[in-house]
């Protein structure tokens, strides 16, 4: 037997199957959000390799724990060898980015290797905490590490030797220091270490002795020297006062924008406001712009 149904009764279905699509519509819209939020956060998984500077170490390290707690399937590993052995690495295809706490030369730029600036540093010159010396030119910090000027007497301090320490030939922050002291390649080192640790507590440990370290990597265990006038502080740095200041890269082979998802989500982390304050945290200044490719031209 047919039923029909009465005009009423279609009403009624009617308004009960709108309301069916309208509910099923909201539930899928809500999926979709969700989705998205997904894609951008806990979806995001796979691994991100850097190499490099020993300076950019307390930086770095801060920034990889930050990013692997934004996304938890992430994994970020990496390895402080110094500055030109991360671009090499890099170079080879064994990372991803390159920390570089020196400017890129001429050779790495043209084959393709991009610096994007991520951070400003100042070098510190550390002394021993017995040495009454606070204070001297840059002009004379250029001759103790060319050994023109041997002795603390002859710049205000004690009648006591001075020990010049250094990092390694292929440190990025030798490199930095040598060519903002205008030293390239005539400093006389007593001792060449190969991280920032070591010459921090080398000089720590010697009577005597002066070195240079990312202002980062400053410790109450040493004595950091005034520069023409100017301490290194977080304030001369930023506005570049202070005469020994250097860029903290973070280099990729080509822009960061032909990078893969992760690695663009790695910069955008570095340029949100989370990132941004990690990096003061850090004890060094944002760069303006993280990924502007500063030192590519």
């Amino acid at each position: 037997m047919t039923h029909y149904i009465t005009r009423r009764q279609a009403c009624i279905l009617g308004a009960g199957l709108l309301a069916s699509a309208a509910n099923l519509a909201l539930t899928c819209c809500a999926k979709t959000d969700d989705k998205t939020a997904d894609t951008s956060s806990s979806n995001l998984q796979g691994s991100i390799s850097l190499a490099g500077s020993t300076s950019m170490e307390k930086m770095c390290e801060a920034l990889s724990e930050g990013f692997m707690e934004t996304y938890p399937n992430v994994r970020v590993s990496v390895e402080y060898t110094g500055s030109s052995a991360g671009i090499e690495s890099l170079t080879s295809g064994l990372c991803n980015i390159a920390n570089s706490s020196r400017e890129l030369s001429q050779a790495e730029k043209s084959s393709g290797i991009v610096g994007n600036v991520v951070a400003l540093d100042g070098i510190a010159v550390i002394v021993n905490k017995a040495n009454t010396c606070t204070s001297i030119t840059k002009s004379q910090l250029k001759q103790i590490f060319t050994r023109s000027i041997t002795s603390w007497s002859d710049v205000g301090g004690a009648d006591a030797a001075i020990v010049v320490i250094g990092r390694e030939n292929a440190s990025g922050t030798r490199s930095a220091f040598e060519e903002l002291v205008d030293v390239k390649n005539s400093c006389v080192y007593a001792q060449e270490l190969d991280s920032t640790g070591a010459v921090l507590a080398k000089v720590a440990s010697t009577p005597g002795a002066i070195g240079y370290i990312s202002l980062d990597a400053l410790s109450d265990s040493v004595n950091a020297l005034v520069l023409d006038g100017v301490a290194p502080t977080a304030d001369t740095i930023a506005s570049q006062q202070y005469p020994l200041v250097r860029p903290f890269i973070m280099a990729t082979k080509g822009a960061v924008s032909e990078q893969s998802a992760l690695v663009q989500a790695w910069f955008s982390y570095i340029e949100s406001d989370e990132g941004i304050q990690i990096i003061q945290r850090a004890g060094v200044m944002p760069a303006k712009s993280n990924t502007a490719d500063a030192t590519a031209q």
